[in-house]
């Protein structure tokens, strides 16, 4: 099989790694995705802006599954940079800096997922928590 994605290209690892991640093989899928990162780097980054956004965003949430946050947010951040109007990774980054503590980014991202899709409702509620929590905080002075 090795052989087989060194010959298909980009296209089959990004395949591959897909597979991996929804077969839950998060080691190999983060291999495979690391590889197709790499060869769009080689290329000069012309690959598809979609295909790229979707690998580093899964990519990120393998890194977040070890609790590799500040990694997997590098991930999340790149694949918003690929594709600006792609909200899931605007939807992971904020969950990450929810649970870091870091409310107000949270709360940017989690707007700007519901900018980008409104109906998004899983951002709605974390948006909502985000900013009852910022309160309590507030309230307890820390």
């Amino acid at each position: 099989m090795e052989r087989s994605l060194t010959l298909g290209g980009a296209s089959d690892l990004l395949l591959a790694a897909h597979a991996q991640f929804r077969e839950r093989q998060f080691e190999r899928a983060e291999e495979l995705y690391s590889r197709y990162l790499e060869n769009c780097a080689c290329s000069g980054g012309s690959k598809d802006s979609c295909d790229l956004a979707t690998a580093l965003n899964n990519r990120g949430q393998i890194k977040y599954l070890r609790v590799d946050f500040y990694e997997a947010m590098d991930d999340y951040t790149a694949a918003i940079e690929a594709k600006p109007d792609f909200e899931v990774p605007y939807y992971n980054r904020g969950l990450i800096l929810y649970r870091l503590g870091f409310f107000d980014e949270a709360m940017k991202d989690f707007k700007k997922v519901l900018e980008l899709n409104p109906n998004f409702e899983d951002a709605s509620l974390s948006l909502k928590q985000t900013i009852l929590d910022k309160e309590e905080k507030l309230k307890r002075n820390y």
